[in-house]
């Protein structure tokens, strides 16, 4: 049955739930903010608007797919905030997950006729968000790169 909430009880229940605000909040100043481009071609802005309409629920998706791994087994994640090492959450955001494969970097090493590349080790926080995230560490391997014989 439902029932009719009053005006505090609404104000109340919209503060609670400011998950749909929370992604205005990224497209008006965070990670995907618009900001004043001087397009003149309609097809363009809707493209643009499209694009950061996608990316927008990719981040939604990633958050939500991860705190429900950490809430599922009742862990935190350490390690997501510089400057405090020590602090946990169950809450991280996108940004946060992401911020923290920062430091990833290929390595690329030629000879005459060989080329090898190496991947930085991952760290056990990137381990665990990719765990949360239901993708294997795998995506991390080095590219096997073919051998030329030049010979």
């Amino acid at each position: 049955m439902l029932r009719r909430l009053s005006l505090t009880d609404a104000v109340s229940c919209y503060r609670q739930e400011w998950q749909p605000e929370h992604g205005f909040h990224r497209l008006k100043g965070g990670l995907l903010a618009i900001m004043p481009l001087y397009l003149r071609d309609d097809e363009r802005i809707r493209g643009l608007l499209l694009l950061l309409g996608i990316a927008l629920r990719v981040l939604t998706l990633t958050e939500f797919v991860a705190r429900r791994d950490l809430a599922a087994t009742g862990e935190k994640l350490k390690g997501l905030y510089a400057g405090n090492p020590n602090r946990a959450t169950d809450q991280p955001t996108a940004e946060r997950l992401l911020q923290a494969f920062d430091n990833i970097t290929l390595y690329r090493f030629e000879t005459e006729n060989q080329t090898q590349y190496e991947v930085a080790p991952l760290s056990p926080l990137q381990r665990r968000i990719l765990k949360a995230l239901g993708i294997p560490t795998s995506v991390y391997a080095p590219p096997v790169a073919p051998i030329i014989d030049t010979g």
